[in-house]
């Protein structure tokens, strides 16, 4: 694996896989940093690309949609008009010279952006998916599960002693209230979900499936209709 951004042009690999993580700027309660999605998007590809041949990693881009944030100081949202422009134009310029592309994402709010991009991108012929980082059972922002990411990944940057829960019912009951009113009209702390609990041994083996699960999605190279990365099929069983 190697860092683009410390990478001399002649050592790019010519049939170069690609990793650009994507996160986002936004608060993520009163006890992590408002860079939690960018540094869980950057883990992931980072790690992901050690077991990956001929794996570039780029910096991550650290601006998103975010507007259901909105209402929180320190949230800076660039919306989906502008991401998509972003994402469009750097996976054109990546295809001059990569073989392969993969948009690794960290924030939730960019999934239906992602999905147009890619869309589009393909459709060009640009050998290009996306996949997403968030863990099966994971609570939806804030909460146990990215306070035990960031407390193994860098918990220098978290602030237990000012944790918080947030209201706690599941996303999909969330939703309808989050899109038409923002994060803040449903919790004032701007959590979804529970801290308590959160530990950086969780977090490392939450990590380490995120991980894995990249890895097989990548390796395998099933895109599904929204330009996806899907699980692989699962092998038929001999008797």
């Amino acid at each position: 694996m190697t860092e683009l951004a410390h990478t001399a042009w002649p050592d790019v690999p010519p049939d170069a896989l690609v990793l650009l993580p994507i996160g986002s700027t936004e608060q993520h309660g009163p006890h992590l940093p408002l860079d939690t999605d960018s540094v869980i998007a950057h883990a992931v590809a980072r790690r992901a690309a050690t077991a990956l041949p001929a794996a570039l990693v780029t910096p991550t881009l650290p601006y998103g949609a975010s507007g259901e944030h909105a209402g929180f100081p320190g949230t800076v949202s660039i919306g989906h008009e502008a991401l998509r422009t972003v994402l469009v134009e750097a996976v054109r310029s990546l295809s001059l010279w990569a073989a392969r592309i993969v948009l690794v994402n960290g924030h939730g709010g960019n999934t239906a952006t992602l999905a147009t991009a890619v869309r589009l991108l393909r459709a060009e012929g640009h050998d290009v998916a996306w996949t997403g980082c968030s863990p099966p059972g994971g609570d939806a922002h804030a909460g146990r599960t990215e306070t035990s990411l960031m407390l193994h990944l860098a918990p220098e940057h978290v602030r237990l002693e000012s944790a918080a829960t947030g209201d706690t019912r599941p996303l999909s009951v969330l939703l309808p209230e989050l899109m038409a009113h923002g994060v803040r009209a449903v919790s004032p702390s701007g959590v979804l979900g529970d801290p308590r609990g959160a530990s950086a041994a969780e977090g490392r083996t939450t990590m380490d499936t995120m991980v894995s699960t990249t890895v097989r999605r990548i390796t395998a190279w099933t895109v599904d209709d929204r330009g996806r990365l899907a699980e692989p099929a699962q092998q038929a069983v001999r008797p």
